[in-house]
């Protein structure tokens, strides 16, 4: 993972307030003391952001008068809205926080959670919302009151889920604690939107601290005489000094389990992977071939300023490269492959997306499933630092996750806004799901049929509608930061 050097740190983390230069200022007075916030956010995005040039309130020029200056954040004091907007049009991924260890948490799998990971749809009135379980996280209160992936609920603590109410019922973090009720489905063909049927079943869910372990399913499945290798993985999670676990080299184990089983075949399931670490992609990419070692995965450009950093004192460093060992040192077990199958979802994301287009120039990538998400941009995280021990400010808790930069594959292609487009287009069924990982399961079926040669046996997929969770929580789940700078 590439760190920005300690002589760039000193230059853009440090947001010291500005020095007071007239005791009878009142608007630097002010600066130093409860717009250090709005201080910190502005010079953050001035220096990152990768749309800096781009808007107007962004300027250099901005801070030439520090009283002109100290006034403008006066008129921007609420962090959120402040944050916003300084955004340009085209941004869809960056966010803030008030809390940056719930934050990192997030970004290393680490959640308060009942284990359900479930989508959101709604019925033909175009009111009401029933909930499609995806899959459950393992060693979660959902796995072990029995929860399973098709399952519909439209009901929570008593209450009918609809569109006015479903953020509340669902989202509400002061209650760990809920009763959800399962229901049934049912298909309306000429309508093509579902109708529900509430059941009489009723579970109880209680949220904790659950760590989520990226490697979800790993498996070799055989077939027609051929081995396949089936690995469904979540995020892209490096190494999680709190939990003691190095995820790079768990899934370089699994790797090496693909190769000692003489795997000749491999497909990666990526339908609910957000995102996460260039690095573990690079990882990943370097774990399915092997024969590209050393050469460009993918390209990546800042804004001018920091174009020009790069450019003068290390170039090499804008272009991320296949790799034959992990950052501890370790070998990395490569498959060799000249082909590999992706499944996907309207949910993959980021360095999901980087996967299959960094991977594209070199090998055939068959995609089925669902149009991704569509961001070709990395982020990291930007903290108050106050001093050049980069200690946070003690006064706040916020941090960013800014868009920072573009990334592209080798042959420079770097525009997907509305997602990769797949070979074999296809939604999840959810009136026949499947099993993760079983030979049957739709998605996985396809590929298996594609690699023994039978074309015929594409599935048809209901036409749902699905919404999205509130926008904070939808943005803090789906784009993770595709590079930390430690």
């Amino acid at each position: 993972m590439k760190k920005i050097n300690l002589f760039l740190l000193a230059i853009i983390f440090i947001f010291n307030s500005c020095k007071k230069t007239d005791d009878d200022d009142p608007n630097i007075i002010r600066l130093e003391t409860d717009l250090e916030i709005s201080d910190f956010i502005w010079k953050g995005l001035n220096q990152y952001y990768y749309w800096q040039e781009s808007v107007v309130n962004l300027s250099d020029s901005k801070t030439e008068n520090e009283s002109d200056y100290a006034y403008y954040l006066s008129q921007n004091s609420n962090p959120e809205s402040f944050f916003n907007s300084l955004k340009h049009p085209d941004d869809r991924f960056s966010w803030i926080v008030d809390d940056y260890i719930e934050l990192e948490n997030m970004l290393q799998g680490i959640d308060t959670s009942d284990g359900m990971e479930f989508g959101l749809y709604v019925e033909c009135n175009d009111q009401n919302i029933f909930g499609f379980v995806r899959y459950v996280s393992k060693n979660s209160d959902a796995e072990s009151k029995g929860v399973k992936r098709g399952m519909l609920f439209s009901e929570i603590n008593g209450s009918r889920l609809t569109r006015e109410n479903y953020r509340d019922l669902l989202y509400n973090n002061d209650n760990n604690t809920y009763t959800i009720k399962f229901s049934e489905l049912s298909y309306n063909e000429t309508n093509q939107c579902a109708n529900i049927i509430p059941g009489q079943e009723s579970i109880t869910l209680v949220k904790s601290r659950i760590v989520k372990d990226p490697i979800h399913i790993s498996k070799v499945i055989e077939s027609e005489g051929k081995k396949i290798a089936y690995l469904m993985y979540n995020q892209f999670v490096g190494v999680v000094e709190s939990e003691n676990k190095d995820y790079n080299s768990e899934l370089n184990d699994v790797f090496a389990n693909f190769l000692s089983n003489g795997v000749e075949e491999l497909v990666i399931d990526l339908r609910y992977n957000p995102g996460g670490r260039i690095s573990t992609s690079i990882n990943l990419a370097s774990m399915i071939t092997g024969q590209f070692n050393n050469q460009v995965f993918a390209k990546e450009t800042w804004n001018s300023k920091l174009m020009d950093y790069w450019n003068e004192n290390n170039p090499e460093s804008l272009l991320n490269k296949f790799t034959n060992k992990l950052d501890n040192d370790q070998s990395i077990s490569s498959l060799n492959l000249n082909r590999v199958f992706v499944l996907t979802s309207a949910r993959t994301a980021s360095a999901s997306e980087l996967l299959i287009n960094g991977l594209d120039p070199y090998i055939d990538v068959i995609h089925i499933g669902d149009f991704t998400v569509g961001k070709n941009q990395g982020s990291i995280t930007v903290y108050d630092y106050i001093n050049d021990s980069r200690d946070k400010n003690p006064n706040h808790m916020y941090a960013m996750q800014p868009i920072v930069l573009k990334i592209g594959n080798v042959a420079g292609y770097t525009d997907f806004p509305d997602g990769l487009e797949p070979d074999i287009f296809i939604k999840e069924s959810l009136s026949n799901p499947g099993v993760l990982g079983d030979y049957n399961e739709p998605l996985l079926k396809i590929a298996i049929d594609q690699i023994n040669g039978n074309y015929s046996s594409i599935f048809s997929s209901e036409n749902y509608k699905e919404i999205a969770k509130p926008d904070e929580d939808f943005l803090q789940r789906i784009i993770v930061e595709d590079k930390i700078i430690e």
